[in-house]
């Protein structure tokens, strides 16, 4: 049985999917963009684009009652591959460099609405 999980504090779907499902003890959240939830805005620069995206992703994680560490994988799609440095160092912010979650980050085409960059995470919940 899976459970559908919505915060009006993450930016709502722009597509056929949820912000987030519950399937036994795990928790699959979508993609996140840095669109501010409260203005509906896309947020650019790197660093504040992935401060927005890591913020999204902790509005839903809390919602299901978890926080990043009970993330134990994450998926990052960059535009561009040279931001690296900069999104690592505000997305490092949000784990103890002990227990981080696995992880890849690939460049991709183009993002939804010319963003900069998507994180979606997977997490067990206790």
């Amino acid at each position: 049985m899976k459970q559908v999980v919505f915060t009006e504090n993450a930016p709502a779907p722009i597509g056929p999917y949820t912000q987030a499902i519950i399937a036994g003890n795990t928790l699959y959240v979508s993609g996140q963009i840095p669109v501010n939830p409260a203005t509906g805005e896309v947020v650019t620069g790197i660093q504040a684009a992935t401060q927005q995206v890591m913020e999204n992703l902790k509005a839903i994680l809390h919602k299901a009652g978890a926080d990043f560490s009970n993330v134990v994988k994450t998926t990052i799609f960059l535009a561009d591959m040279g931001q690296f440095v900069p999104m690592n160092e505000v997305y490092a912010r949000y784990f103890d460099e002990k227990t981080a979650p696995a992880r890849e980050t690939v460049q991709v085409a183009k993002l939804p609405k010319g963003v900069e960059v998507e994180i979606s995470c997977i997490a067990v919940l206790k």
